[in-house]
């Protein structure tokens, strides 16, 4: 006789086979996005004829990224559960984060491919978005950073270099006039001269302004969506304890009432015993002698 199994069973031993959807982070977003710009910016120092300040200052964005990418891997590889799985899935992504070896950045297209393989498998990329609101603002909120940082000195450079008077002439001037100035503190060590420059850190300023404004509406929406989680779990916690004590006054009180009951049960079982003995007695009294 064949062996084959029938439909049913072949239904049953064949195990089903269900690919899951995984859902890109916000992070692996920023990653991506991260990714993409690192990328350009290394074919820009490969090709571009470039200014050796600007140069120099492209080279250490480039290299304020790859930090980023390392202190993600690393993140990663603490909280994964597999430490060899792990590094053998993301040793690509250690590898183009590697920052005094230019070539191997463009390594960094196999995570863009990737996250962009896993947004094609998602319908609806902003749904997960919305429904992680805290890490989606954080990664928002560093990530506007980073750009506002990046564009604000790399601009300031390009219109203030060769200007006669300007005193931001190098990467470094750059960049500390850029951190300065979005953080509004403003020292007035250095300054454009230019029209163009004067723009720009008009934008700035006003850029960091919000920023920073963001940053404390999101601060004070965490503590207080902190405290509005302590008291709904304290209320959570009285009411059990409500719930609890009315269970034991209602399982008190059907006690009380079966004792009750039981105690009326022998009171008239007594009564009826009594009162068979009296008759007993008035019967034995009336018989004749």
């Amino acid at each position: 006789m064949s062996n084959t199994p029938n439909s049913g069973g072949a239904t049953e031993n064949r195990p089903s086979k269900i690919r899951a959807i995984v859902t890109p982070t916000p992070f692996e977003l920023a990653m991506m996005v991260m990714s993409l710009v690192s990328v350009l910016l290394v074919l820009s120092l490969t090709f571009a004829n470039l200014a050796p300040q600007t140069h120099q200052l492209l080279l250490m964005i480039d290299t304020g990224i790859c930090f980023i990418f390392l202190a993600n891997f690393f993140y990663g590889l603490f909280r994964a559960r597999d430490k060899v799985f792990y590094v053998k899935h993301h040793w690509i992504d250690f590898v183009a984060s590697i920052p005094t070896i230019e070539a191997l950045r463009m390594m960094r297209l196999f995570q863009v491919l990737r996250v962009i393989r896993l947004i094609r498998t998602t319908r609806h990329i902003l749904i997960p978005l919305l429904k992680q609101r805290k890490q989606t603002t954080l990664v928002s909120l560093m990530f506007a950073m980073f750009t506002i940082l990046a564009l604000s000195s790399l601009m300031i450079l390009l219109m203030e270099s060769g200007e006669p008077g300007a005193n931001i002439t190098t990467a470094q001037e750059a960049l500390w006039w850029s951190l300065v100035t979005v953080s509004t503190v403003g020292y007035g060590d250095f300054y454009p001269v230019t029209t163009a420059g004067h723009v720009i850190g008009a934008i700035v300023i006003i850029c960091g302004v919000s920023f920073f404004g963001v940053i404390s509406g999101y601060m004070a929406s965490v503590f207080v969506n902190s405290n509005d989680s302590e008291n709904d779990e304290h209320q959570a916690q009285m009411r059990q304890e409500l719930y609890a004590t009315i269970a034991r006054l209602e399982q008190n009180q059907h006690q009380l009432m079966a004792q009750m009951t039981a105690l009326n049960e022998k009171l008239a079982a007594n009564d009826n015993n009594q009162n068979n003995a009296v008759n007993t007695q008035d019967k034995k009294d009336n018989m004749p002698q």
